[in-house]
């Protein structure tokens, strides 16, 4: 699991879009340092035109919009024996340094679970989230939500994960956990694009959790309305790139059986019974 997760970091800090700008960028201006005018001319040229059109476009959607659509809101329910609540929507830093509970546009996978639990009552509620820091692992989701969810009344219903560090540990921490595979109809609470992943995972360890997608983010398919903001647009795409090459990167090392993970005709349960 420490390689995997050391790998990636590394890859992901040369491969991310906006970093990947800045380093042709880089290349462009070292080009025509060195006398190749022409291939930095036109390295510069397309750096240009990229962030044109990512101050104008969500270029982003394209690709966020297959992911999202992957796995539909559950209408209708059987028991719900329990919650997984998937962590990355907290600023755990953040949130140690200002003594009070901060998130991220993630945050709607913490902020649904008093719904949830107002709505089945007697279901366990499971969060799972470490760090998935290389500079500050001291500073883990699982304490945000701990002291959050603690404050809400919900501790006698309560466990916390905080040692996983990517997807494919919260599946198999929160196993540890529960001593396996629970019984009964268990809730996968995660950002919507991330869903088809975080499915593929806890498949793979045997568990055919139903999908609870939130914090939906594509307004079109293919990313070419006029939305002018940079660093949202870059953001989202870069968000997007990287659930798609972890897409490829988890089924490739066996973490999911599956490349795009879809819905199971199991999946369309019954009538809601809280």
């Amino acid at each position: 699991m420490d390689s995997f997760f050391s790998i990636s970091k590394l890859f992901w800090f040369f491969a991310r879009p906006d970093h990947l700008l800045v380093w042709m960028l880089l290349l462009g201006l070292f080009s025509l340092w060195v006398g190749w005018k022409r291939f930095g001319g036109v390295l510069l040229g397309c750096d240009l035109i990229l962030f044109l059109l990512f101050m104008l476009m969500p270029l982003g959607d394209a690709l966020l919009m297959p992911l999202e659509k992957r796995f539909p809101q559950p209408q209708q329910l059987n028991n719900v024996a329990g919650i997984v609540v998937l962590g990355g929507g907290e600023l755990a830093e953040e949130s140690e340094f200002w003594g009070q509970p901060q998130v991220n546009q993630a945050g709607e996978r913490l902020l649904m679970i008093p719904m949830l639990a107002r709505q089945f009552p007697n279901a366990k509620i499971v969060f799972t989230g470490g760090s998935g820091s290389v500079l500050r692992p001291e500073f883990r989701g699982g304490d945000v939500a701990a002291g959050y969810l603690q404050s809400l009344g919900l501790a006698d219903r309560l466990i916390i994960e905080r040692n996983s560090r990517n997807t494919y540990e919260n599946a198999v921490y929160t196993l540890d956990e529960l001593g396996g595979v629970p019984e009964g109809n268990w809730l996968l609470v995660t950002s919507a694009f991330h869903m088809p992943r975080s499915i593929g995972v806890f498949r793979r360890q045997g568990w055919g959790i139903t999908a609870y997608p939130v914090d939906y983010r594509a307004l079109s398919t293919n990313g070419t309305r006029l939305d002018p903001s940079l660093w949202e647009n870059l953001r989202d795409t870069e968000t997007v790139l990287r659930e798609w090459v972890g897409l490829v990167a988890y089924y490739l090392s066996g973490k999911t059986s599956q490349l795009f993970p879809a819905p199971l005709p199991s999946d369309s349960a019954a009538t809601v019974t809280p």
